[in-house]
């Protein structure tokens, strides 16, 4: 009875807090983690986070936990998460209303499209809260579920993640183990898992044991299609990405942009490199990818392996202005040079792309990125800030402005919540083609201000 007034009382508050909130056209949407602890609910809400900001869907993630630290300010022992903690259960309550009337001033005074509400929401009537709560606002919900009852990979998860939670900060390690496994066991005396039968009402997915089952049920538009297939898509197998543009090109040499030309005695020398560098990572299995243009097929050839060509990693296409120096662009196209600066992420080449078209072309390369293990992807300086951008987490704005100069290798390493970087120069110069933003960006500055960013050619 009590559970039954505590959960009366929190839907009671949240249509409080909903009262004012405007119907939307497009329905936000909410994606509800379930699970037990230590199953990858943070890890698939962070990534699945990424990979919607990154493809234009804004999206946020409201972690309860940290609600809940935020609250209480104190070590959390298993017992703070037994079922019959009263005290605890109602700090934990009063977490969960802080998190949601939160995404409901993101869904209204931010762009928001999409909510990932990270928690466990193991029992029936916790989801059914949260439901009855985005019914009330207009927001459609999408669960996604991870089931996991492999030993071992929960044993990983627990040593690679929960161990550097905030939660255990100085504790011993044994200890900490031997406690959230006490708290996994006070989770499961009330967790109930999405039913087949009862709630074949409801949107969701259910993941089990981390990819090698999918359950899909009721997907109801575009976006929650894009979010199954991510999901069916990635994997937590320990891998190494390398990106890598091509050699330095002749058209590099001059200062031109686009086109399709073929290596600078330098880029020969780069790809040899390439060649040996990759060899001395001993990687057995490694696949290599590059463009269909020239100076990617001839680094790659180099290496001396198999390789796949892929027309979706061509250079962003410069339209009328392929070939051109930016000292021409400004004589020719003074306007759109200007323009380009002033959103370059948007802006796009006349009869050419822009940096946002370039993502959503690249979206199929990032999904095999996710399936695949090891892989070396030759390609191009905007291509490679799209991929860079996808793993780092950067903005739209920040996108057009990575760093990824010529003959310089990009280790990237998954880890628990993030990307680990590490940058390999090969020791062969190379021109610089990194044009930072002039602080002048209108469109009747002079051409000094103009080209005042331009990097030094021949």
């Amino acid at each position: 009875q009590n559970n039954s007034n505590l959960n009366t009382t929190l839907f009671l508050c949240l249509m409080c807090v909903s009262a004012s909130v405007p119907q939307f056209t497009n329905s936000p949407t909410m994606i509800v983690m379930v699970g037990l602890p230590a199953r990858g609910k943070t890890y698939i809400s962070k990534k699945l986070t990424r990979y919607l900001n990154w493809i234009g869907v804004p999206t946020k993630v409201f972690n309860v936990g940290q609600y809940r630290r935020d609250a209480t300010r104190a070590y959390n022992s298993y017992e703070f998460f037994r079922p019959d903690n009263d005290e605890a259960m109602k700090i934990r309550k009063a977490c969960a209303i802080a998190a949601l009337k939160d995404v409901c001033d993101y869904f209204t005074r931010e762009p928001g499209q999409v909510a990932v509400f990270d928690a466990t929401n193991t029992t029936p009537e916790r989801r059914d809260v949260i439901h009855s709560f985005a019914k009330a606002n207009g927001y459609k919900v999408f669960f996604v579920e991870s089931i996991c009852d492999d030993p071992e990979i929960i044993a990983e998860n627990i040593k690679q993640v929960k161990l550097s939670s905030p939660d255990y900060v100085g504790c011993d390690k044994d200890e900490a183990v031997a406690d959230f496994l006490k708290r996994i066991e006070c989770y499961k005396m009330t967790y109930v898992p999405l039913d087949d039968d009862k709630d074949r009402n409801l949107s969701y997915i259910k993941i089990f044991n981390v990819g090698s089952r999918y359950l899909v049920n009721r997907v109801q538009d575009h976006i929650q299609s894009r979010i199954v297939y991510y999901l069916m898509n990635i994997h937590v197998t320990p891998r190494s990405i390398y990106l890598c543009r091509h050699g330095e090109s002749e058209l590099n040499l001059v200062g031109r942009i686009g086109g399709d030309s073929g290596l600078s005695p330098r880029g020969s020398k780069f790809a040899s490199a390439l060649g040996a560098y990759m060899r001395s990572q001993q990687i057995s299995d490694l696949k290599v990818w590059t463009s269909h243009m020239k100076r990617t097929i001839q680094t790659a050839e180099a290496l001396g392996v198999p390789y796949e060509q892929w027309k979706a990693l061509n250079e962003i296409d410069a339209g009328v202005c392929e070939e051109m120096t930016y000292e021409e662009i400004q004589e020719n196209y003074p306007e759109e040079f200007a323009l380009r600066d002033q959103d370059k992420y948007r802006y796009r080449y006349p009869k050419g792309e822009s940096y946002e078209d370039l993502v959503q072309r690249l979206e199929p390369v990032i999904m095999e990125l996710e399936r695949q293990e090891n892989v070396l992807v030759i390609c191009h300086q905007a291509v490679m800030r799209c991929l860079l951008a996808y793993f780092l987490d950067n903005s739209a704005n920040e996108l057009p402005y990575l760093r990824c100069p010529l003959h310089t290798v990009l280790k990237l390493t998954p880890v628990a919540y993030g990307c680990k970087i590490e940058s390999v120069f090969l020791n062969i110069e190379a021109v610089n083609t990194h044009r930072d933003k002039p602080i002048n960006v209108d469109v009747d500055r002079d051409t000094e201000e103009a080209l005042e960013t331009v990097p030094e050619h021949i």
